[in-house]
């Protein structure tokens, strides 16, 4: 008796109906409690970066730290673009805007998954652009070329404007760079001609509980936002860091992409000890979604990254 059940249950598996595979991931935003700010990353895509693009120590050095991340030296690296979402009560704060699909099907997807973590465009009033990079503000424009974000006011420092706006600059740059000019200078143009572009100094006040705190290098006036609320800080900080692997443990090493390596590097030991002492929580651009997480200072080992751990999100009041 027992065999003939156990035939049967066989035999029913056998002819139960396999559902197929569901290809799609989940939307690509992650919450957090930042005192009573509400804090929501934002995944705007991938990119695959060579490490060949690092450099400032040997290249056994690279491979070492990469191999013990599982990484290798000889294929891309897949580097995410975040972006971050910050609600004070008062402003809805976006900052950066990833790339639209200036760079491939593998980007763009901000306003989607600002969707999906249940805000509109419309809703945004301040964006803040670290820089001004097309990888951070190339979705400031929707596909038709108008404002992504027709309510917000802009804000980027003066330094990374007098650079990157300007079409003297664009023509003293190599001729493979001058394509990133135009970028950012479409995608500020609607904002500029509507009024809404806030070019700032370093130390002018941006928004209350939000610090602006200069750190160039990648860029010339490449800068991070301390977001403060009821003594717990959360430091936006850019593209401090392109490689967890690597960057943590050497700091020392820059990458291609940086307009200027020495004060680049200097900026993130800055950062890094900033962050480490004070345990902030940080937000990177790209750092493996959802790029949150905390400094943790190992004198052996330089500095280590502790993402954030997913946790139900509390009811704050």
């Amino acid at each position: 008796m027992v065999g003939a059940i156990v035939a049967g249950a066989t035999e029913s598996l056998v002819h139960a109906e396999i559902p197929p595979q569901q290809k799609e991931q989940v939307p690509g935003y992650f919450r957090m409690q930042l005192g009573q700010f509400e804090v929501t990353a934002l995944y705007d895509g991938f990119v695959d970066i060579d490490a060949t693009l690092l450099g400032g120590v040997s290249e056994k050095t690279i491979q070492s730290s990469l191999v013990q991340s599982y990484l290798t030296y000889a294929k891309p690296i897949q580097t995410a673009v975040n972006a971050y979402l910050v609600h004070t009560k008062e402003h809805v704060i976006l900052v950066d805007t990833g790339t639209a699909k200036l760079f491939g099907a593998n980007l763009g997807f901000v306003i989607e998954n600002l969707r999906a973590a249940g805000y509109e465009p419309s809703q945004i009033d301040t964006i803040l652009l670290t820089h001004l990079h097309p990888d951070h503000a190339g979705g400031l424009l929707a596909q038709n070329g108008e404002m992504a974000f027709p309510n917000a006011q802009v804000f980027v420092s003066r330094a990374d404007a007098d650079y990157w706006l300007s079409e003297i600059e664009a023509t003293r740059a190599p001729k493979d760079q001058q394509a990133l000019f135009k970028m950012s200078r479409d995608a500020v143009a609607p904002y500029i001609a509507s009024g809404k572009l806030t070019i700032f100094q370093a130390g002018q006040k941006i928004r209350d509980g939000v610090a602006a705190i200069s750190a160039p290098g990648h860029t010339p006036g490449h800068t991070a936002y301390l977001f403060s609320s009821r003594d717990q800080h959360l430091l936006v900080w850019g593209d401090i860091v392109h490689n967890v692997a690597v960057q943590f443990p050497h700091p020392e090493v820059a990458i291609e992409f940086d307009w200027d390596k020495k004060t680049a590097v200097a900026s993130r030991r800055a950062l890094l000890a900033l962050s480490g002492v004070q345990k902030y929580w940080v937000a990177g651009a790209h750092i493996p979604f959802p790029g949150i997480g905390r400094i943790s200072v190992d004198k052996k080992q330089g500095y280590r990254w502790v993402p954030a751990e997913y946790r139900l999100f509390p009811d704050v009041r």
